[in-house]
C-alpha cells in the first residue's frame, strides 16, 4: 500500500460522524452547482434539527436541488450567506432567514484567501484519486478549490461518479479532514431546446462571431439560441465561467476547437458546469478540457488576453441611456451580479472582442418592455452605461459604444417590441433625451 493510500483510508469515516467536526459558531463553505454534497448536508441538517449545533453560517454561490438547510425551523442554527441567489434560497433572503453578498464572481476566492470570509469548514465533494492521490474537485472547481484552500478543516464527500476533471483543479488526500465515499448520480441541469424568440436573438449575434473567436455564455435559452447558429464557423474556442451541453454538440461537429485561440489554445477554459450526465462524461479526464478557480477564469485582464473575445450576457432590463439591471426586480434582490461585469470588461479590452447584452424585447407574455425608459425604482445596476457596447433583442442590435445619449436612445428603441416604441419616445422626450 502508497503511503497516501494509508493517509486516505485513515481519514475514511460517515457523514454523521465528519459533521461532528463542525462546532457551534462555524463559518462553512458549501460547495455548489450541481456538487452539493448530498450526504454531509444532509446529515448537517439533522444535526441542526437535533438542536445539536447553534450559530453556524453557510457561505455558498449557487446550489442545485433542496435547500433545507434554509427551511424556517433551521433559525438560529444554520444561516445561508449567498453571493448569488439561487431559486431555492430565493424565498429565505426575501424573508429576511438568509443573507445575500454582492461581489463580483472573480474576486469571491479573494473573500476566502485574505480571510474576508474567515472559512473554519469547507463541504466539499470530489472524484476518487488517482495513482499519485490526488482528488478532482470534478464539476465545480472555480470557487470550491480557493476555499477549500482556506478552511480549516477539509470534510469531503469522494464519490466513484464524480468526473475527473483537470486543469488546476486536484487536492491531495493528505490535505483532507475526512473522507466520507459516496456513489451517486450527479445533480443533472438539462436545458430545452431554444424557441423561436431565442432563436432569433441567437441570429442576431451569431452574425457578430467571427471564425477563430473566443465565446463566453452561460446556460438558458438565449445561449442555446446562439449555438443553434454557430454550426457553420470554424474553430471557435471558449474561455467561461460556466458551460453546458450545447458546448459538447459544437465540440463533436468540430466547430469548437480552440485551435486560434491566443489564450490556451486547443482549451476549453472553465470553472465549473452544469448539464447533464453526458456533459459529466465528456468532461471526464478530458484533456481538451481545464478548468481553473474563479479569480483565474473571470480575472478581466487574464480574459482580454483572448482575441476576439465575445462575451454574451443577460439582463432583466436596460434603460433608454444603457444601464443594465440583471440582479433584482426593483429592489427585490433576484439574483447577483455572476461574472457579467468581469467578461463584460474583458472582452472590452480584448483585441476584436465584443461584449453583448442580451435579452427579449419583452417580459410577463408581452405586456411590459424590457426597454425602459427609467429602471424601476431599487433596481441594481449590473453593468453601467458606460461599460455597455451592444444591446441584442429579437430586433436586432443596438451598438451604443462612444454614443450619445440621444443617439443611444433611438438606438434602443429601434430594437424594443413595436408596441412600445411609441411611449419610449415619448417618455424620452419628456426626460429631455431627445
Amino acid at each position: 500500500m502508497k503511503a497516501w493510500e494509508r493517509i486516505y483510508h485513515s481519514k475514511i469515516t460517515t457523514a454523521e460522524e465528519a459533521i461532528q467536526s463542525i462546532s457551534d459558531g462555524d463559518d462553512i463553505f458549501l460547495t455548489g452547482n450541481c456538487s452539493v454534497p448530498q450526504k454531509l448536508l444532509h446529515a448537517l441538517v439533522e444535526r441542526a434539527r437535533a438542536n445539536d449545533i447553534h450559530g453556524t453560517t453557510i457561505h455558498q454561490i449557487l446550489t442545485i436541488g433542496d435547500a433545507d438547510y434554509v427551511a424556517p425551523d433551521m433559525e438560529g442554527k444554520i444561516r445561508v450567506n449567498t453571493m448569488f441567489i439561487s431559486p431555492n434560497v430565493r424565498k429565505a433572503v426575501h424573508e429576511g432567514r438568509a443573507d445575500f453578498t454582492p461581489v463580483f464572481l472573480n474576486e469571491v476566492p479573494k473573500l476566502f484567501k485574505q480571510r474576508i470570509i474567515s472559512l473554519d469548514v469547507a463541504l466539499v465533494h470530489l472524484s476518487p484519486p488517482d495513482e499519485h492521490g490526488f482528488c478532482s474537485f470534478g464539476v465545480e472547481v472555480g470557487l470550491t478549490k480557493p476555499a477549500a484552500e482556506s478552511a480549516r478543516i477539509i470534510i469531503a464527500e469522494v464519490n466513484d461518479q464524480m468526473p475527473r476533471a483537470l486543469g488546476n483543479s486536484f487536492i491531495h488526500v493528505s490535505k483532507l479532514t475526512h473522507v466520507v465515499p459516496v456513489n451517486y448520480r450527479l445533480p443533472e441541469l438539462p436545458q430545452g431546446e431554444p424557441g423561436e424568440l431565442q432563436k432569433a436573438i441567437g441570429a442576431h449575434i451569431a452574425e457578430m462571431i467571427p471564425d477563430g473567436a473566443t465565446l463566453q455564455m452561460g446556460i438558458g435559452s438565449i445561449p442555446d439560441g446562439v449555438l443553434y447558429f454557430l454550426r457553420d464557423k470554424r474553430d471557435l474556442g471558449i474561455h467561461t465561467e460556466l458551460f453546458s451541453d450545447g458546448v459538447v454538440d459544437l465540440v463533436e461537429m468540430g466547430v469548437i476547437t480552440g485551435d486560434r485561440k491566443t489564450l490556451h489554445p486547443g482549451k476549453i477554459i472553465a470553472g465549473f458546469v452544469l448539464g447533464t450526465q453526458r456533459l459529466y462524461d465528456f468532461i471526464d479526464d478530458n484533456a481538451m478540457v481545464e478548468f481553473h478557480p474563479q479569480d483565474y477564469v473571470n480575472d478581466p485582464f487574464v480574459i482580454a488576453q483572448n482575441d476576439n473575445m465575445i462575451a454574451i450576457n443577460s439582463a432583466i432590463e436596460v434603460d433608454l441611456t444603457g444601464q443594465v439591471c440583471a440582479d433584482s426586480i426593483g429592489p427585490k434582490l433576484y439574483s447577483g451580479v455572476g461574472g457579467q461585469v468581469d467578461f463584460i470588461r474583458g472582452a472590452t479590452r480584448s483585441k476584436g472582442g465584443k461584449p453583448i447584452i442580451a435579452l427579449p424585447s419583452t417580459a410577463k407574455g408581452g405586456t411590459i418592455s424590457r426597454i425602459v425608459p427609467m429602471l424601476k425604482q431599487g433596481a441594481g445596476v449590473v453593468t453601467t452605461r458606460n461599460d455597455v457596447h451592444y444591446v441584442v433583442t429579437e430586433y436586432g442590435v443596438a451598438d451604443l459604444y462612444g454614443k450619445t445619449i440621444r443617439q443611444r436612445v433611438e438606438a434602443l428603441i429601434g430594437i424594443a417590441h413595436p408596441d412600445f416604441r411609441a411611449d419610449l419616445r415619448k417618455q424620452a422626450r419628456a426626460l429631455g433625451y431627445i
